[in-house]
């Protein structure tokens, strides 16, 4: 863990530093005077310039309330997601096609499985689920994940109702399909969220191949987009595009890379979500209906090879920036907002799943910027591929299947 201490900052950083240190009192949560050096201290890959002030490498901070961190399960398998049950269990999806509930110390109470097939190749599988609003009455779940479909494959989004008594999912259907279909196994999305009306949000992925990854920046194409459905999977009463011709209706945003994270800010209703960047430049973005990401038009990384990618700009009239972007990268997956009382200074602050990065990253966010920065679970050397919060406590998976729970010292 970093101390407190003084420090010294150059260029760039040092006026980022001032002006936000400069509109914020200290204390915890808080960035002021007591504040601490930015927690990235690798030289960036492609080291562009940040559209405005606090964008990247923003001050860090360090949680002043006690908590404790347990490894509560370990070796799952290959998951992808850790979804907080509104029964307070854990439901865990594993990218082999099966999913498995776990109560919240982390014992298996049923594994769930009988899905439908899944291509279980490259960073394809079984990806995210999602329980109806009225799930307590009805049992129905919806889960994303890659499927073999015409002569490629999609991202498809899928319903039923669970039987857990018999360890499997009755009545599966298919309800989307995010066209056009392609051939490659590699960054489907995908993430799922319920908004307040009972419409689902889904993240897509462009697929990444650079003949396919153009389509983000295309209305008539799903791949690279946010979408907004109905639990019927028909385009959600109120989307952007509904009437806009050789658009589909049921985009929200565009021009994304391959969203790997959404959660709805408690404090606000706003949808945020998390995005790998190429080589540099993973993004935390602000999602506002018919808002244009930039992606791969505008982009604070490079491509693997190090060249620019397209004419190498970040910035362009029309298409948004991102609230906050790492570089060199961290590769976020899952999100969560933190919603409870236990570890006060957490309330409403970002949680990001890392991979490459190999920590669990905190994020305070005022007045929708990130004005601070904490990193979590960095000495487990793991790549954290989601995060959960229920009842206090946060729970982190890792791709190795291991579950750690974040929890106040006070509730021992």
């Amino acid at each position: 863990m970093q101390s407190r201490g003084s420090f010294l900052l150059t260029g760039a950083l040092l006026f980022g530093y001032l002006a936000v240190s400069a509109n914020y009192e200290s204390g915890p949560g808080r960035i002021g005077k007591d504040s601490l050096p930015p927690v990235e201290t690798k030289p960036g890959y492609a080291n562009y310039k940040p559209a405005f002030a606090g964008q990247t490498r923003i001050a860090g901070a360090k949680t002043t309330t006690s908590y404790k961190v347990d490894k509560i399960a370990n070796r799952l398998g290959n998951p992808f997601a850790i979804v907080a049950m509104p029964d307070g269990r854990l439901m865990v999806t594993l990218k082999s096609g099966t999913m498995e509930i776990h109560d919240k110390n982390g014992a298996l109470v049923k594994k769930i499985s009988g899905l439908p097939a899944v291509v279980y190749a490259g960073q394809g599988g079984l990806l995210d689920v999602a329980f109806d609003p009225n799930f307590t009455s009805n049992k129905i779940i919806y889960w994303s994940y890659s499927e073999k479909y015409e002569s490629g494959s999609v991202t498809a989004i899928a319903k039923g109702k669970l039987n857990e008594a018999e360890g499997k999912v009755d009545n599966a259907i298919v309800i989307f399909r995010a066209t056009p279909v392609t051939k490659g196994n590699l960054q489907f999305g995908s993430r799922l969220t319920f908004d307040k009306n009972g419409d689902l949000f889904v993240s897509l992925g462009e697929k990444f191949a650079p003949e396919v990854r153009v389509q983000a920046q295309d209305l008539n194409s799903y791949l690279g987009k946010i979408i907004r459905i109905t639990t019927a999977g028909k385009p959600a009463p109120g989307n952007p595009f509904a009437n806009q011709p050789n658009a589909k209706p049921e985009i929200v945003s565009y021009g994304h890379r391959n969203p790997e994270g959404l959660d709805i800010n408690p404090a606000t209703g706003d949808l945020w979500e998390s995005e790998f960047g190429p080589h540099g430049g993973d993004e935390i973005n602000l999602i506002r209906p018919g808002k244009n990401y930039g992606w791969p038009v505008i982009t604070y990384g490079l491509e693997y090879s190090n060249d620019k990618v397209g004419e190498g700009i970040q910035q362009r009239t029309g298409m948004e920036q991102p609230v906050y972007y790492w570089d060199p990268v961290v590769s976020p997956s899952g999100i969560c907002f933190y919603t409870g009382t236990a570890i006060p200074e957490w309330k409403n602050n970002l949680f990001v799943a890392c991979l490459s990065g190999q920590h669990v990253d905190r994020l305070i966010i005022k007045n929708n910027k990130v004005i601070g920065e904490e990193r979590l679970l960095a000495d487990k050397n793991q790549r954290f591929r989601d995060v959960a919060y229920l009842n206090n406590a946060l729970y982190a998976i890792t791709d190795d299947g291991d579950i750690y729970r974040i929890e106040s010292e006070a509730k021992r």
